[in-house]
């Protein structure tokens, strides 16, 4: 399953899976959004996976507002998608790029990044909101199961020695409904072991549930 993006080398997303879904669904109704390879949905049997490539942003420039637009409309969605499979006693799972890192555990250089696209305050609030019980619902999957490490980082900049110096940030998530969360039992990214042996400046994010 793939959600490609309508400009060319910008985004794109994706689903693999051992079986056939019993649906897919392409974007979340957002008639600005739907077509940027940003978002892909599938049903397997008892939970709905999703991959997400949310709009990275810099600060000041239309990709930032672009950021924002997209974070309101897919806040909507993923409260209506966690109640709706509720209803149908279903957990829900959203892999992929969130481009936020949520907590100062989540980069290595917080200090230098509060005023950058990826750790702004409003950023991390919305975030908050996503993971909130009262809000969103949903639980950030590894944070559950490492809550007093420093990362694991997922991304590393191609500039400097990022990578060689682990000076990385953590925003590639696993968030889902805390039936599914409580079912974690490990979690780990699978950072390379040399920087000549990666083959992007993220690095996967793996999850085993216990179902």
């Amino acid at each position: 399953m793939h959600a490609p993006a309508a400009a060319k080398g910008r985004a794109g997303v994706s689903l693999y899976t051992r079986r056939e879904p019993d649906r897919v669904q392409v974007g979340f109704g957002s008639a600005e959004f739907d077509g940027s390879g940003r978002y892909v949905e599938a049903d397997l049997p008892g939970v709905t996976v999703a991959s997400l490539y949310l709009p990275s942003g810099e600060v000041g420039t239309e990709r930032q507002d672009e950021k924002v637009r997209f974070m309101g409309e897919f806040l909507a969605y993923l409260k209506e998608l966690r109640e709706r499979a509720a209803a149908d006693g279903r957990e829900v799972l959203v892999c992929g790029d969130w481009n936020i890192a949520h907590q100062q555990a989540d980069l290595k250089n917080w200090r230098g990044n509060t005023k950058n696209s990826g750790f702004l305050p409003e950023e991390r609030e919305w975030l908050s909101t996503v993971l909130a019980p009262t809000a969103g619902g949903y639980v950030d999957v590894v944070r559950a199961l490492h809550p007093d490490t420093v990362g694991p980082y997922t991304w590393w900049s191609y500039r400097g020695r990022a990578f060689d110096n682990d000076s990385g940030w953590r925003i590639d998530y696993h968030v889902s409904t805390p039936g599914l969360a409580a079912k974690a039992v490990k979690g780990f990214v699978e950072r390379a072991a040399t920087h000549a042996e990666r083959w992007s400046d993220h690095a996967p994010v793996t999850v085993v549930y216990d179902i």
